[in-house]
């Protein structure tokens, strides 16, 4: 098969890259390297590699029309910055019009999108969040923008399926508060937790659903991935702790959390779990200790949040 994989350098996409490879697909990746790493992938022969921004119709254009894709993964997302709406709204929004436009000119099977949680706003009506909970995505700039990037596949009635995801970590992963609180402990400064708690989902769990629904399975439309149990931000720092080997001389500091952060995201997985005979099964300490060994061994030099004032400021 050939898979043109938007954003193929960063966490999710590389992890898909690679599992794409080792079965034998074509893969052609688009990345403009702003938040991916180049590590993340080696050269292959099965491998194409364009740097570039999604942003540039043209390009976008001339990338699809030569490597003549069958299926479409869309895991681009300008998300490193909270206060760029600009870059948000190029990337997530304009790019994804590009994506949406590309793939309607072929005969592509189908389109995979991921969409953040936080498309159902900072204070959720129904916990756990159900796929019938309206999209309320005006607490960040990413939410609205990958939202609107959502709805404009949907309004393009091409198959797809939008994969609204919980808090994804594994290794590669530079975003959030797993890798913040590695790169903190690692480097010997202070850390606190935010009273908060977050579903959170091993990034294999997440590419063994993405790969059932390129070979075709699921219904179009959006679908949850996520455990279906939420835990505390300070249980996932105990358990980073634990993998990193260290002992604190002090408890951590439990925060309150801002009133412009959700308290608890959980959402219900059972149509995915049902429609893919699939379930979360990587229990949350042994995935942090993966994570943990693959930031040891590769190193972290910067992390990211889409939220300002939330678990990127610590």
């Amino acid at each position: 098969m050939k898979v043109l994989i938007t954003g193929g350098a960063g966490f999710i996409g590389s992890h898909l890259t690679e599992r794409l490879l080792q079965r034998k697909d074509k893969v052609l990746v688009i990345d403009n390297y702003s938040t991916g790493r180049r590590d993340n992938l080696t050269p292959q022969p099965n491998l194409t590699i364009v740097e570039d921004t999604i942003a540039d119709t043209d390009l976008v254009n001339k990338v699809f029309d030569d490597f003549k894709p069958e299926v479409v993964v869309h895991a681009a997302a300008s998300y490193k910055d909270p206060e760029n709406w600009v870059e948000d709204t190029r990337t997530n929004v304009l790019g994804s019009v590009n994506v949406v436009k590309a793939t309607k000119q072929m005969n592509i099977k189908r389109l995979i999108y991921f969409q953040t949680s936080l498309c159902y706003g900072l204070q959720p009506l129904e916990q756990p969040i159900t796929l019938k909970h309206p999209l309320r995505p005006e607490g960040s700039s990413y939410a609205i923008s990958k939202t609107a990037g959502e709805l404009y596949i949907k309004l393009s009635n091409l198959n797809y399926i939008s994969f609204r995801l919980a808090n994804a970590y594994g290794p590669r992963n530079l975003s959030g508060p797993l890798p913040t609180f590695y790169q903190r402990l690692s480097t010997d400064k202070p850390c606190f937790v935010m009273d908060t708690r977050r579903d959170f989902i091993y990034v294999d769990d997440l590419i063994d659903i993405v790969m059932l629904a390129i070979d075709g399975k699921g219904r179009p439309g959006p679908y949850h991935v996520s455990s279906g149990g939420d835990y505390s931000i300070k249980v996932l720092f105990e358990a980073v702790v634990k993998a990193m080997g260290i002992t604190l001389k002090q408890e951590v500091e439990v925060r309150p959390r801002n009133p412009d952060d959700v308290a608890t995201i959980l959402l219900d997985p059972s149509e995915t779990e049902r429609d893919f005979n699939r379930r979360v099964n990587t229990p949350l300490e042994s995935g942090v200790a993966r994570t943990v060994a693959w930031y040891k061994k590769y190193g972290i030099t910067q992390t990211y949040t889409h939220l300002k004032q939330t678990e990127g400021k610590k």
